[in-house]
Order: structure tokens, then C-alpha cells, then sequence
């Protein structure tokens, strides 16, 4: 069966997107925990982080499903769901500037900001068991043994799970070390995605991630978002920031109606089909 798909990042986080409209073609997709494996592969497969699904949907413009590179199915990507945006725009799919785009997160609403997506992320989740944490009420400079090191996390939900942590110099932090240990630590149920953060001043920060299922990636968008709520809630930045990732900034809002916006670029890379 020959497998038609697109090729997209957004800020070096990069995605296989597979149109799913079609119901027929849908139904006929092996199972996703190993297609997702099989492409997301960078020797024996196309190579990306994730897999993004667009399907059709009864309450919104269309529905987004994703898959990380490990064959797991995760609830919300930032940087996915402009990539998938902008799939739909070039395409004219809809011609509307604004998009809402039905998640396991809830509906996301991605607007056209020029050559820019803009995304109404919703409101951030802080309550512990809500993330979902093993700690009750807010979870904020909790101190937190991994190995040799004693970390202070601040955990956020944007729709995913995240363990926020502050460093002086991120360029040098063991990502690859630490990052896997905690993502599994029993603390989180589900996992969670860590942001390692430098401080670089009152509104601009600097992150690396590790994210559940996928390993370190060059950005993050709901990451970049926790990260932004996080350093606000620490007092070491105001509520616009911009957020310096390996692939490029991203700038966070976190709103006056509590809802947190990202906006970023979003770009395809190419087309292809591969036997599946």
C-alpha cells in the first residue's frame, strides 16, 4: 500500500503529516504505534518527530491526532498544530484566517498571522493532580532527587504534561542524561516533557526539551508555553516573552483572559510516498 504524506517542521520540529479526510484510506492505516515507528525512523524511515493525523470532525474544522516517534499517542503539539495549519491554508482546505481544530487537549484555535501561526493555547493547568503530578495543589520550586542532582520543578499542563527546570547555562546541561529519568520518574503517570530554561532576562528565556517519547527536539510549543507560565509564576519574567529554542524563538503570551498564545512559523518541507 502506498502511503501518501507531507513533510513539515515547525522551528526544526518536524512532523509526517498524513491526510486522513478520506474515511476509506483512514480505516485502512496499520496499526499507528508501529506505522509512527516506521516513519518517524531517520535511517529506515522518512524521519521526524512526530506524526500528525487530519481527519474531519462533528465540532470543529478538523480533528488532529499525534503520534510520537515511539509508537505513543500524545494529546496536544504546538509546533504540530501550526504545521497542520498551514497544510490546510496552502491547500485551501479553508480559506478562513482562523482555524478550530479539535484535540485530545480540546479544540485549538490557530489564526494566520501573516507568514505566522498564531495559537490560542487555553488555559494553563497548575493544580498537581490535573496534570497530571502526584503532588496536590500547585506545583511550583518542588524540589525533586534525580541520581546526583536535587532539581526545583514547576509543573504546568498545556494540554500535555510538563516539568519545568531552571539552569544557569543551558547550552551545557546533560539534556540527553537527565532529561529520560525524569520524563519516567514516578511522579508522573502519564510521563511528562521537560524544559530545561536559562533566564536571559525579564522577558526572554531560553530552552531545551525532552520530550516524552521522542527524546530531545529542536522546539516545542507547548513546552515553550509551560516554560513562559513557569518563569512567570517564579517571578523571573513578565507575561510576553520570547522563548529561544535550538530551531528559533517562539513568542508566549500568557493573556488577560488567562489563556496562553503562541506564534511561530510553520513550513513544508516536501511531499513523498512511501510502501507501508
Amino acid at each position: 500500500m502506498k502511503l501518501e504524506f507531507t513533510k513539515m517542521h515547525g522551528l526544526g520540529n518536524d512532523f509526517v503529516l498524513i491526510d486522513c479526510r478520506e474515511k476509506p484510506f483512514g480505516d485502512r492505516l496499520p496499526a499507528m504505534a508501529d506505522l509512527s515507528r516506521r516513519l518517524c525512523h531517520r535511517r529506515f524511515g522518512v524521519g521526524a518527530d512526530q506524526v500528525l493525523l487530519l481527519y474531519p470532525s462533528d465540532v470543529a474544522d478538523c480533528r488532529m491526532k499525534i503520534f510520537n516517534a515511539d509508537g505513543s499517542e500524545v494529546e496536544m503539539c504546538g509546533n504540530g498544530i501550526r504545521c497542520l495549519a498551514r497544510y490546510i491554508w496552502d491547500r485551501k482546505i479553508s480559506e478562513g484566517d482562523a482555524l478550530s481544530v479539535e484535540t485530545a487537549a480540546g479544540i485549538m484555535r490557530p489564526e494566520r498571522r501573516g507568514e505566522l501561526v498564531r495559537v490560542d493555547m487555553g488555559e494553563p493547568v497548575l493544580e498537581g493532580r490535573r496534570i497530571p503530578v502526584k503532588i496536590d495543589g500547585e506545583v511550583k520550586d518542588y524540589p525533586l532527587k534525580i541520581d546526583d542532582r536535587e532539581f526545583r520543578i514547576t509543573c504546568v499542563s498545556m494540554g500535555n504534561p510538563h516539568a519545568v527546570i531552571f539552569v544557569n547555562d543551558v547550552g551545557s546541561f546533560e539534556v540527553g542524561r537527565y532529561g529520560p529519568l525524569i520524563e519516567r520518574h514516578e511522579l508522573f503517570p502519564n510521563r511528562v516533557n521537560v524544559e530545561f530554561i536559562q533566564v536571559l532576562g525579564p522577558d526572554s528565556l531560553k530552552m531545551r526539551v525532552w520530550e516524552r517519547g521522542s527524546g530531545e527536539t529542536m522546539a516545542c510549543g507547548t513546552g515553550a508555553s509551560a516554560a513562559a507560565v513557569a518563569a512567570h509564576l517564579n517571578r523571573y519574567i513578565g507575561k510576553k516573552s520570547t522563548v529561544a529554542l535550538l530551531g528559533g524563538d517562539l513568542e508566549i503570551e500568557w493573556a488577560g483572559d488567562n489563556h496562553v498564545y503562541m506564534t511561530g512559523p510553520a513550513e513544508e518541507v516536501f511531499e513523498g510516498r512511501m510502501e507501508i
